[in-house]
């Protein structure tokens, strides 16, 4: 599997995080909204979650992916207190993009990059996917829109 689409996907919203907190002031996200910390958090939990179904894969271990748990406010709030803020947020996600890299391009074997998941997926409140998924659609996806989609998030804060 060709990973240049996740590297570049990571590298675009690691460039619009580092932006976001260079700013002069510190962008106010609009009511309802995630401020710079929570979306990297939640983008830290969902690549971990992909890390996750990346590692079952490759050992034959059963699992699911499901994100509600990274639109949970205290477990954002956990995960900012636990990386160090901002500039530990970033860290730990170039790390997880690069594992993800790793893990998902010359280690796996198209049979398992065709490995079902049992999927929830839910955004504002709504069920986007509730079927199985293979598991290269997951990581697809990170790459064209869940990632895409948190950059210009990001970078909606300067505005």
């Amino acid at each position: 599997m060709d990973t240049t689409p996740l590297q570049d996907a990571y590298r675009a919203l690691l460039d619009a995080a580092a932006t976001v907190a260079a700013a002069d002031t510190s962008p106010v996200p609009p009511p309802g909204e995630w401020d710079a910390d929570q979306i990297l958090a939640h983008v830290s939990l969902i690549s971990a979650a992909t890390i996750n179904a990346v590692s079952a894969a490759a050992t034959a271990t059963t699992t699911t992916y499901d994100n509600r748990t990274a639109h949970n406010d205290w477990t954002l709030d956990r995960v900012i207190a636990l990386a160090g803020g901002n500039a530990g947020l970033r860290e730990r996600i170039r790390l997880q993009g690069e594992a993800l890299s790793a893990l998902s391009g010359p280690m796996l074997a198209e049979a398992e990059l065709d490995t079902l998941v049992p999927t929830l997926l839910i955004s504002n409140g709504k069920v986007l996917v509730d079927q199985p998924m293979p598991l290269r659609d997951l990581i697809t996806g990170l790459a064209g829109n869940e990632l895409p989609g948190h950059t210009q998030q990001l970078l909606a804060l300067l505005r």
